[in-house]
Parts: structure tokens; C-alpha cells; sequence
């Protein structure tokens, strides 16, 4: 079922609102989601009208708070977050006011970088408010079809010159919602479960007024800091995966998300796509994560980093465990069993939460040897392989996307959990060559993939 008209041009006021919000606009990827949005308004034949005006009345409200927000709040607003982390986008703001005057607002609207950050330096900067009027009314005039149009045309031609599968709008959102939510809520809790995080120094404070919470948190903080980030992802993924698993096997058959999405990933099907499933495919199934891992155990094993090797070791196996019994308790038929799978059953996918195991500790070890500005990089980077490795199970055929759902979520607890059990007392990693065992890695892999079949 599509979305409603007046849903849609909701969405696109709220969009341009957010893109033009202060320092929100700088997380918000608002061109691609007003150009999905304005998509499948055209798709749909809704009057482009509405669409224009409701990006014009939220790119307006947008800058308009913006400026308040630094009008009013001029000392205040340096030390809230992210300007105290990144007060480097404020000193881009200000060289940006200063050069061009009054024309910067007009201006700023159409230069990426600092377009959320111009009103609110405006604003700080005390520009006459008829003047920021006329230069905001004036700039979302121009700057309103000039986002809204492309997307808009796009989407009342597409079924025409594309091809597309009818009905597939919903997987669309869904996927390209889910990953812009989880990236926005991993920007800021990242930051606020931290030891400086507002989150954190909020719980440390209620603690401190009951004895019985004081032991419990004293206990979790032996190596210096409570592990409030890994704690609120295990009880977040672990709801989270009870109540997906409920609903996936309480729903007779596949969902119709599922159903959208394999004729989505039945549409862009290619000979490089196939070629590219099928090598995660390899990379992502037993003897795949065998060669990744081997060369780091090893090592490991050689500088007798044992207490890292064992929650590794217990990672691995015991994913592998969950997947296994997972499979078995919920007997889930695949969409499409190939000979090297048969036997074997869908739900959770296996890929996926392997996937997240391996590459979302190996990154929440590295973070924590890491400087805290570069953290952020290394979970970026575990998401890029992750994430290309769990839809491929969707290229390939031989799973729905609440597989995958479900497979990443577990991933998350085990992940979370030996986290917590490595965090509850102060644990050194001696430094390692990461570049060799990178290599040695790699060049396992290679020959797992060239050389041996699937298992």
C-alpha cells in the first residue's frame, strides 16, 4: 500500500525543516530524502503544488528557529553539542557571515557545508530581522522546486523508462528510513553514553542517590567507566529482537516487506551484482570468517593475549550456536534453496549476524585504543562491510529482509554482551600489527574464495 498524499507532502515539510534546522541539517542527508519523498509524490500523480509549498513553508520555519535559536541563545549555544565537539563548523559559519554580509543567508541556503549552520551564525551575529526575512523568504522560493523538482520528475517517469516492479515504494522507504534513523541514532547516542555524554552524567547522577544503584554502578565502573553505551545496546537489540521475532513467526508466510523487497532485488539483478553477492557470500560463511580470523588469533594466542582470544573465541562459537538452534527452533523455509543449503532454514540469517559479530567487535575494539574524534570512522567503516554483506543474501535469493533484521539484531546482543563481560574490569590489548594481520587476513580470504566451495 503507498503512502497517503498527505502524508507525503508532510514528509517533504518536515524533510526541508530538518535541513534547515541548525547543525541538524548537517546529519540529515535532506537532498536524498527529498528526492525519495518528491519521488513517489510523482509517482503517485500528486499536485506538485503542495509539494512546493510545503518545502517552502519548512525550509522557512527551519531558518527561522535557526536564527532565534543564535539570537537568543548566542553564549549558550557554543557549549551544547555537537558545537562543543565541532566548534570548527562554527568558525566556518562566521569566515562564511563575514564574507559576503547580508547576502550570506541568501546564499548559504544552496552551499552544502554550511547551510544549516549561516541563520544560526546570523542570528548570533545580530543581523537585522528584516533583513534575514527577506533573505530567507527569497532563498526557499528559489531553493524549494530546485530540490523538489528533479526528485518529483523522477518519480512520474519512472515506470515508464525504468521498469520498475509496481508496489515496491514501501521497500524503498523502509530500507532507505531505516538506515538514515539507525545512522542518526548511533550520531547521537554515541556521543551521549560517553563518559562526557549528557545521558551519561544524567544516570551517574540518579545513581548517586540510591545505595543499592551506587554498589551495582561502582561494581560496572572497575575499569573507570561504566559501559553505559554497551548496556543500553543490549537491552535496546535484545527488546528489539524478542518483539521482530515474535512478529516474523506469528505472521503466516513472508511479510509483505519481504515480498517487496525480493522484487525490488529481482529488478536491479545483474551478471556484477550476482558476481558481487556471490563473493560475500564466500567472505561471510564459515570458512570465510575462519580466514578473516585466523591470523588475529594467532596472534593472540602468540603474545598471550588469552582473556581477548577466549571472548573472541566465545563470540564466534556462540553466534554460531544461536544461529544453529535459532534455525532449528523457528523452522523458517528459505525463499530459494540452493544444493550447498540444503537442510538449512532461513531465520535469523546467519550471514548477517556472523557479519555483525566480527566486524562490529573487531571495531569496538580498535575504537577503544583509539583518540575519541576518530572513533566514529571506525564504526562508519564496519557498517560499509556489513552492510553490502547482508544484502546480498537478498541478491542471491536465499533470504527474506526480516532474516536479515532478525540476524543483525542478534548479532547486536552477542556483540553487547562480550563487551560487557570484557568491560567490567580494566583489560589491556598489547599493541599489534595491524597492517600484516590485515594482510595475512586478506590473503587468506583470497584463496578460501578461488580455491574452496561453499560450506
Amino acid at each position: 500500500m503507498s503512502l497517503s498524499a498527505p502524508v507525503l507532502v508532510l514528509l517533504v515539510l518536515l524533510i526541508a525543516l530538518a535541513e534547515s534546522l541548525a547543525l541538524v541539517g548537517l546529519l540529515v542527508p535532506g537532498v536524498v530524502l527529498i528526492t525519495a519523498v518528491a519521488s513517489l509524490a510523482g509517482h503517485q500523480d500528486i499536485a506538485l503544488l503542495w509539494l512546493l509549498g510545503a518545502a517552502f513553508v519548512g525550509a522557512i520555519i527551519g531558518d527561522g528557529v535557526s536564527f532565534q535559536l543564535g539570537y537568543r541563545y548566542r553564549e549558550q549555544v557554543t557549549t551544547r553539542w555537537p558545537l562543543s565537539k565541532h566548534p570548527e563548523w562554527l568558525a566556518q559559519g562566521i569566515r562564511f557571515f563575514e564574507r559576503y554580509g547580508a547576502y550570506s543567508v541568501f546564499i548559504g541556503r544552496f552551499v552544502g557545508p554550511v547551510r544549516p549552520i549561516i541563520p544560526l551564525v546570523a542570528g548570533m551575529m545580530r543581523m537585522p530581522r528584516q533583513h534575514f526575512l527577506w533573505a530567507n523568504v527569497i532563498s526557499a522560493l528559489l531553493w524549494a522546486p530546485a530540490y523538489v523538482l528533479p526528485g518529483y520528475l523522477l518519480g512520474h517517469t519512472w515506470q515508464q523508462h525504468l521498469d520498475i516492479p509496481p508496489n515496491i515504494e514501501n521497500a524503498l522507504l523502509f530500507i532507505g528510513a531505516a538506515i538514515v534513523v539507525l545512522a542518526l541514532l548511533f550520531s547521537w547516542a554515541r556521543h551521549q553514553v560517553g563518559r562526557h555524554g549528557r545521558l551519561y552524567r544524567l544516570l551517574a547522577g540518579v545513581v548517586r542517590r540510591f545505595p543499592f544503584l551506587r554498589r551495582s554502578w561502582l561494581t560496572l565502573s572497575q575499569s573507570g567507566e561504566v559501559p553505559l553505551a554497551s548496556l543500553l545496546l543490549l537491552v535496546i537489540s535484545l527488546a528489539a529482537l524478542s518483539g521482530w521475532t515474535l512478529y516474523v513467526i506469528n505472521h503466516p508466510g513472508p511479510l509483505d516487506i519481504d515480498l517487496q523487497a525480493q522484487r525490488l532485488f529481482a529488478w536491479i539483478d545483474s551478471a556484477q551484482i550476482d558476481a558481487a553477492a556471490d563473493l560475500m557470500a564466500k567472505i561471510g560463511d564459515k570458512l570465510g570468517i575462519t580466514a578473516l580470523f585466523l591470523p588475529w588469533g594467532v596472534w593472540m594466542l602468540w603474545r598471550r593475549q588469552l582473556r581477548l582470544l577466549v571472548h573472541w573465541a566465545s563470540a564466534l562459537l556462540g553466534i554460531a550456536l544461536l544461529n544453529t538452534w535459532g534455525k532449528a527452533a523457528f523452522g523458517r523455509p528459505r525463499p530459494d534453496t540452493p544444493d550447498y543449503l540444503t537442510g538449512s532454514l532461513s531465520y535469523p540469517s546467519a550471514h548477517t549476524s556472523t557479519s555483525v559479530v566480527l566486524f562490529g567487535l573487531a571495531a569496538a575494539f580498535a575504537a577503544s585504543v583509539l583518540p575519541r574524534e576518530r572513533r566514529g570512522w571506525i564504526y562508519w567503516a564496519a557498517l560499509a562491510v556489513v552492510f553490502p554483506m547482508a544484502l546480498s543474501r537478498l541478491v542471491i535469493g536465499v533470504h527474506w529482509l526480516s532474516d536479515l533484521i532478525g540476524g543483525a539484531l542478534l548479532g547486536l546482543v552477542v556483540c553487547a554482551l562480550v563487551r560487557l563481560n570484557w568491560q567490567r574490569q580494566s583489560r589491556s590489548i598489547a599493541p599489534c600489527p595491524w597492517r600484516l594481520l590485515t594482510l595475512a587476513s586478506l590473503v587468506l580470504l583470497s584463496a578460501r574464495i578461488v580455491w574452496l566451495p561453499y560450506v
